[in-house]
């Protein structure tokens, strides 16, 4: 069976999607993208991704590609077509194509949309869960409006290469002061010694996640005190759970941050927890 893409307004072959080599996305990677988690064959979290996807374009001032409703129908259409149960859909929206200048056309041009869909390894990550996963941090050298869910994604791609090249799952990005700002492609949780969930408060540092918002909002219906504020990489060492969270597996338990063990070196019980609530509650669309 082979895959199939949506690209500007075409259901094609996925081996045969392509764009223009004038698009904006490909020229200066002056886009944005989405990915949304599909459970069961259906959207998770639907209605949060589409309204940061609308944000981050409006931040960057590129339009709507459509009116939300037909975006839905393309995005659900995509993941029936691909017959896609478990795994993530993708949504990239770029300000489209124009002869390469810096600028903004001068002429208005219709945004960009592809959407593709594939299936996830549930196995693989089930698996990641049950022992748990490696990170290493390294210096956070993106620019500074990370809040915006840009298609400009080469620091990230480097930091997530040198963690895979020193056996770790992810890497624990970190500020000049020495503070952890998110993942490559997660956002980043410790549980302190008193069982206090931390993670950094939202702004131009980090991606609002939408699975760490529903997160906050599962730990509070849990009864888990959450503290939204920074914390250091000797500070995560230190902590007695930490756990990575991201919409292709909701949470991977962290066990070893560089050469510090976590806690007792197994993923941890409040992480467990939280998984177990999250899929309780998680917003199916």
């Amino acid at each position: 069976m082979s895959r199939i893409a949506y690209v500007n307004g075409r259901y094609v072959r996925h081996a045969e999607a392509s764009v223009h080599i004038e698009d904006r996305g490909y020229q200066f990677a002056d886009g944005v993208y989405e990915v949304c988690g599909i459970r069961g064959g259906r959207l998770m979290d639907e209605e949060l991704h589409l309204a940061r996807l609308q944000r981050s374009l409006g931040e960057l001032r590129i339009a709507m590609p459509m009116p939300l409703s037909a975006l839905r129908h393309v995005v659900r259409e995509v993941v029936r077509r691909n017959h896609v149960q478990d795994g993530l859909v993708y949504l990239q929206v770029t300000r489209g194509e124009a002869p390469r200048d810096h600028p903004f056309p001068a002429k208005q041009v219709p945004p960009a949309l592809v959407v593709t869909a594939k299936r996830l390894n549930v196995a693989r990550i089930e698996q990641a869960v049950e022992k748990g996963v490696a990170v290493v941090t390294m210096p956070d050298l993106r620019w500074a409006r990370r809040d915006i869910k840009s298609i400009a994604l080469l620091p990230n791609i480097l930091a997530k290469q040198a963690a895979r090249e020193a056996g770790a799952y992810e890497a624990w990005l970190v500020d000049r002061d020495g503070f952890v700002t998110e993942g490559s492609s997660t956002n980043a949780w410790i549980v302190d010694k008193e069982g206090r969930l931390i993670t950094r408060s939202t702004g131009p540092d980090i991606l609002t996640g939408i699975t760490r918002m529903v997160l906050l909002e599962t730990a509070q219906r849990e009864g888990i005190e959450v503290v939204e504020r920074p914390f250091t990489v000797e500070e995560a060492k230190a902590a007695r759970e930490a756990f990575v969270s991201a919409s292709s597996a909701v949470i991977i338990p962290v066990v070893r941050i560089d050469d510090a063990v976590i806690g007792n070196g197994v993923p941890g019980s409040i992480t467990l927890r939280l998984r177990e609530a999250y899929a309780r509650v998680g917003l199916l669309s």
